[in-house]
């Protein structure tokens, strides 16, 4: 299989796997004040250093949670008496906030700071969630920009770094932000562990209560997902992340499809992130035929119950309804390669061929 999802979950890496067989072969809870105990202790502190690294964060403002939406939902149980979240944020976070005011975003899917301003007349005291990046697009938020504004009304600010993590600098004490979430698999870690990084004195009321996480996060601690995660943080730090393999399939891409349109490709992007499509080739459609020919990549859209549904990420955007049908995303991580550009493209070519064939 050529495997180019790496957006919704990434191979797990062989450094996160060995780190989590060791934590296996314990079989003390971290909480426990025997030898095990303090051994299993060791892998979760050994772990928060190297994902507080990650983050540019302090050891002790990570709290380990179950995943991304866990610490989504931890960092948006607030006592603000308003909540802004970004138009195009995380199903996690917009089922969380309900009742917020979206803020919204340009045609190319960054934020509209002119327009974020105006909604921050009336944001003292108010909790503003924005992405460090967009899962979908790719595209990078103006988070410092957002805080600064946010500071000067005295708001608290939450940032969704899960897709940003290990493929972006990220600076959560340099920031200034009050909580940064982050999930394992997204960046080569175990599925079932994130973390929410929290800025000391930023209020926060836990979803499960307990004396596990310095009583932040109640339940005894998955150590050996934790380990896992720690060990795909520390290697994450090494990864090149530039855009020499996203750069060459869309130039592929063009070559073979004039027409094929990249989403948010005039701002900055992740680098292994390209949302696209060709106008006339659904999504579901294409995902399938790939799917055919081994290739996995995702609809630009949200998968549900093996329904590909409308993109709320480009309707954000302005996108017309019949080309955001067609919206496809590639994302790429430490296993990709070459040759997997080379047979995404070779599919997709074979794919556009034989619907024009069909057609004619």
């Amino acid at each position: 299989m050529t495997y180019l999802d790496h957006n919704a979950t990434s191979p797990l890496r062989p450094n996160a796997r060995a780190a989590m067989l060791r934590a296996l072969d314990e079989t003390g809870n971290a909480s426990s004040v025997h030898a095990a105990g303090r051994r299993a202790r060791a892998m979760v502190e050994d772990a928060r250093e190297k994902v507080a690294r990650l983050m540019g964060a302090r050891a002790g403002s990570v709290i380990f949670t179950s995943g991304g939406t866990e610490a989504n939902a931890i960092a948006l149980r607030s006592d603000a008496e308003r909540v802004f979240v970004l138009s195009i944020s995380h199903d996690s976070v917009r089922a969380n906030a309900a009742d917020a005011v979206e803020i919204p975003v340009t045609p190319d899917g960054v934020l509209d700071l002119a327009a974020f301003r105006a909604l921050m007349a009336d944001g003292k005291g108010a909790l503003i969630s924005v992405m460090a990046a967009n899962n979908e697009t790719g595209v990078i938020q103006p988070v410092e920009d957002v805080i600064a504004i946010a500071r000067d009304e005295g708001a608290l600010v939450h940032i969704d770094a899960v897709a940003a993590a290990g493929r972006m600098p990220i600076a959560f004490d340099e920031w200034g932000a009050d909580y940064l979430t982050l999930s394992a698999h997204k960046l080569g870690g175990p599925q079932g562990a994130g973390a929410l990084v929290v800025r000391e004195g930023a209020p926060l009321s836990p979803l499960f209560a307990g004396a596990q996480e310095m009583r932040r996060r109640g339940g005894t601690e998955n150590v050996a997902a934790i380990a896992g995660f720690g060990a795909a943080a520390e290697e994450a730090m090494r990864d090149r992340n530039d855009a020499t393999l996203r750069d060459r399939f869309e130039n592929g891409l063009r070559a073979l499809m004039s027409n094929a349109v990249v989403f948010g490709e005039n701002v900055p992007r992740l680098p292994n992130t390209s949302n696209f499509a060709i106008p006339g080739l659904l999504a579901e459609t294409a995902l399938i035929a790939l799917d055919l020919d081994g290739i996995a990549i995702s609809s630009g859209a949200a998968c549900s119950s093996g329904t590909v549904r409308p993109s709320h990420v480009l309707a954000a955007m302005g996108v017309d309804k019949e080309l955001a049908r067609c919206g496809l995303r590639v994302s790429l991580g430490w296993s990709s390669h070459d040759e997997d550009i080379d047979a995404a493209l070779a599919s997709l070519n074979r794919l556009v061929t034989r619907k024009a064939r069909v057609a004619a």
